[in-house]
């Protein structure tokens, strides 16, 4: 198996990828924590995931956060930057726009289950022109198949298109546990506070403090994937205490943050 190292050499290869006679082709790569790719896209569908370490995905329209127990699926065309938390050893599928019948026609985050996650580590030692006829072809068909039953994860922020509120969007990206209140907020954005709160559920179908959660709870998976204590990450993100940011995660993933961090640990223990 070659693993590219960076992301330069990286869009190298996958660009060179782009052309290969084959329907779905798999490449390896890592990535150092802290780095920051290009803002590009692919002639061909990407199936995104890493093995360890987490990525943040930005797109016009929204932004995700994947981690060990994710892929994000990523169409034809659309312009994405990625940034990586911890060492990133990603596993990714190129797919030809013909053969995503079935598949999502927008960014969606899928649930990888084991068998995906053993199938990408097998694809990526195949050769770019592989026997299509034989088991190389048949374990990227299997794949495919496997890939439109992934149960989807709604941890997505949605983007919105007007300048003035990207703007504040923008702003709780960079900053996510800052706790300033609406009215601070749309002077930030330029517009009142009524106008803000309407814009922003027309075009997110959230209310801001929903997409606020939201942009926080991805910030948490993230650090927590990372094994940072609970603690720190409460209060960073703006918490009162750790019980009321331990209230928050599991009111939207069903869980409490320390078993989020040993299913975390066991999932990425597996994959190395």
């Amino acid at each position: 198996m070659v693993s590219f190292s960076g992301f330069e050499a990286s869009g190298r290869r996958a660009d060179a990828l782009q052309a290969a006679q084959r329907p779905v082709v798999a490449m390896a790569a890592e990535f150092s924590s802290g780095g920051v790719g290009v803002r590009h896209s692919h002639r061909r569908a990407q199936f995104l995931h890493g093995l360890t370490g987490v990525m943040t995905v930005i797109t016009e329209t929204g932004s995700w956060t994947v981690s060990p127990q994710h892929a994000l699926w990523i169409p034809p065309g659309v312009v994405h930057q990625s940034r990586c938390w911890g060492t990133v050893q990603l596993r990714t599928l190129y797919v030809e726009p013909d053969a995503t019948v079935g598949l999502p026609t927008s960014c969606q985050l899928m649930e990888v289950s084991s068998l995906v996650r053993a199938l990408l580590n097998e694809a990526v030692t195949f050769p770019t022109e592989y026997d299509m006829d034989g088991r190389e072809g048949q374990i990227m068909n299997l794949m495919l198949a496997e890939i439109g039953l992934m149960p989807a994860v709604p941890l997505r922020a949605p983007m919105p298109q007007d300048r003035r509120l990207a703007r504040i969007c923008e702003a709780i990206l960079r900053e996510p546990g800052n706790n300033q209140d609406l009215e601070s907020w749309s002077q930030i954005g330029g517009l009142g506070r009524r106008t803000l709160t309407r814009l922003f559920r027309r075009e997110t179908g959230m209310s801001f403090a929903e997409w606020r959660q939201q942009v926080r709870l991805m910030e948490a998976l993230s650090r927590l994937t990372m094994r940072e204590p609970v603690t720190n990450v409460a209060l960073d993100l703006g918490y009162d205490s750790p019980s009321a940011f331990s209230a928050m995660f599991r009111r939207s993933m069903g869980i409490s943050p320390r078993d989020y961090l040993r299913w975390s640990e066991q999932t990425e223990d597996l994959a190395t």
